[in-house]
């Protein structure tokens, strides 16, 4: 693969760096190097991701008739390592990212119209209703049904760590339709409006003191019959083929890098002790670095076929299981630099807006609740043990 840039490369990486310059405002960068979760919180995302729409930059992953980019599998690079560096907010992926592809690739002519405009403005916000307190990595488990009634659905159920569900207006959801002999045969995939009659959410605070992840229930929630997307019953069908773009469509080793580049500056400086120089730690540095390069390489190759209208396929197990490592390596390490430094943890509200700082330097704050808040990354998304499951029988053909 050639990475050498040309002319246009070049241009392009400059119209990046000019927009960033432009877009992202002190708040918006304090914000998002002190948060501690997955995804930013609405208050930063969504208006970067407003921003990036109006350029035209709103999905990059997208056809072009749906309002994606074109860009080049380089051009993608550029702009994902440029945002990386510059630390912008990280837009909640629930709809440019998992949904949209769905909707495009499953959807009716109508919910195309009506919904993907609101994806890349925002108007609409996601959250996705998969796990239940039954059913994680099971999924096929699950429970929460949704029986016909005329020209509507009606949904009874509960749907568990759903990400966001409290700042969402929109959910996509599996929903149990009939009772097959197959599990897998029975699940249909909708769209339900967050502020129909029925709908309770219970926020659940997380390890690392964040208000992240909900508990929601549904008694005799109707939603129209339109809100089906494809056929009913082929829901597990969608829902595989979103996973795979939830673990597979973006550049994690960008961000990546840029955690450890955060950890690397930590561990030279005198606040901590000049940690740098204990031997294992100085090793522990040069393997994460060593495994961020083989998996930007991966992530590369998976782009490029992104590009000429393939989905990730299988591989996107190997980029959620290696990125899910990678990560919780390079957040315990960070909590091995500042050593006790990182007992202070700051309950449920993010961390920018505390009205009084605790007295441990601003840029060793967010490290110990990023590091418990990462012990979800093998997870969510599907637990590690699946992706090798996935990995052994799809790719390597066991």
């Amino acid at each position: 693969m050639d990475m050498t840039f040309g002319d246009a490369e070049l241009a392009f990486q400059q119209e990046v760096r000019d927009f960033i310059a432009a877009n992202l405002t002190p708040d918006m960068k304090r914000a998002e190097s002190l948060n501690a979760s997955v995804f930013s919180e609405p208050e930063t995302g969504v208006p970067w991701q407003r921003a990036l729409n109006a350029k035209g930059w709103g999905a990059p992953g997208w056809p072009v008739e749906y309002g994606g980019t074109g860009w080049t599998p380089a051009q993608r690079w550029i702009f994902e390592t440029e945002c990386a560096h510059a630390g912008v907010p990280s837009p909640t992926p629930m709809g440019v990212k998992m949904v949209g592809p769905v909707i495009i690739g499953f959807g009716s002519p109508e919910q195309k119209n009506y919904f993907l405009p609101r994806i890349l403005s925002c108007e609409d916000y996601w959250c996705q209703g998969y796990s239940e307190p039954g059913s994680g990595s099971d999924l096929s488990s699950l429970k929460t049904r949704a029986v016909r009634d005329g020209d509507e659905y009606v949904i009874n159920g509960t749907k568990i760590w759903t990400t966001h569900a409290h700042n969402a207006n929109m959910m996509f959801a599996l929903v149990r339709t009939s009772d097959e002999p197959r599990q897998q045969d029975g699940i249909s995939f909708v769209l339900i409006d967050m502020k129909s009659p029925g709908i309770t959410i219970r926020p659940i605070l997380t390890i690392g003191g964040d208000h992240e992840v909900n508990q929601v229930f549904f008694d005799d929630v109707r939603i129209p019959a339109s809100n089906l997307v494809g056929q009913e019953g082929k829901g597990w069908t969608y829902g595989k083929y979103l996973l795979e773009f939830e673990r597979g469509s973006g550049i994690a080793s960008a961000k990546l890098r840029k955690a450890l580049h955060r950890t690397a500056a930590l561990a030279e400086s005198e606040a901590t002790g000049r940690a740098i120089e204990d031997p294992e730690i100085a090793i522990r540095m040069s393997e994460a670095e060593v495994d961020i390069d083989a998996l930007e390489m991966t992530e590369l190759r998976v782009l490029s076929a992104l590009q000429n209208g393939q989905n990730p396929g299988a591989v996107s197990s190997i980029l959620k299981l290696r990125t899910s490592e990678i990560y919780q390596a390079v957040s315990r390490l960070g909590v091995d630099v500042i050593g006790t430094d990182g007992l202070y943890v700051e309950p449920t509200r993010p961390l920018h807006r505390l009205n009084a700082q605790p007295a441990i330097p601003e840029n060793e704050l967010a490290v110990m609740p990023t590091h418990l808040n990462g012990r979800a990354y093998t997870i969510f998304g599907g637990t590690s043990e699946i992706q090798r499951d996935i990995i052994s029988k799809l790719v390597l053909g066991l």
